[in-house]
């Protein structure tokens, strides 16, 4: 397991080993001993998997708030997508920033999104499926959003905002000045 620090060190770029052969690959994509060897000792408790028709379809930017936030360990099985980590962790040095990756099922890429963080993603492709795990079941009252494309937040999505595809719901999120953000 290759394991890459993004410019927010606490986001980190995963890349797990795939063996293949005329048959196809087997890949190990997610092992708790292998992570707890790199630093990542996170106990997830739900896998979620989505499914995205159209290219530019937004998801997010999500977050949990406590006592349910949730690390994420996202991954492509399908596709692609310009996956988004936005700092919301007050007083953090990186506070309001964000990183970004390419997640696509040809590299079999993973990004892990820490708590205190805001998640999204665009899809590159049509078709495109994501899996991810969380340390924290999904609990509706504690579920909360940012806006996507708030222009404060400096996120240069590869699809404009008149091509995005998204729900009622994320295209509501508040901005990040109306975000009064629950982590310290």
């Amino acid at each position: 397991m290759q394991v890459e620090h993004l410019n927010i060190p606490d986001v980190r770029l995963l890349s797990p080993g795939k063996h293949g052969d005329r048959r196809g690959f087997f890949s190990e994509t997610y092992n708790r001993k292998t992570l707890a060897a790199v630093g990542i000792d996170i106990d997830f408790v739900q896998d979620n998997h989505s499914y995205s028709a159209d290219k530019g379809t937004v998801r997010g930017l999500h977050f949990q708030t406590p006592p349910f936030a949730q690390d994420k360990l996202v991954r492509v099985a399908r596709g692609s997508v310009f996956d988004v980590a936005v700092d919301l962790r007050q007083g953090s040095p990186t506070y309001a920033r964000h990183v970004s990756a390419v997640l696509s099922a040809e590299a079999w890429n993973q990004i892990l999104v820490p708590i205190g963080f805001a998640h999204g993603f665009m899809t590159l492709e049509p078709d495109t499926e994501v899996i991810y795990k969380v340390s924290n079941y999904y609990a509706p009252d504690h579920d909360k959003g940012l806006l996507w494309n708030d222009p404060a937040l400096g996120i240069n999505w590869p699809i404009s905002d008149e091509e995005a595809v998204l729900s009622n719901k994320d295209g509501r999120h508040p901005r990040l000045a109306e975000l009064i953000t629950p982590f310290e």
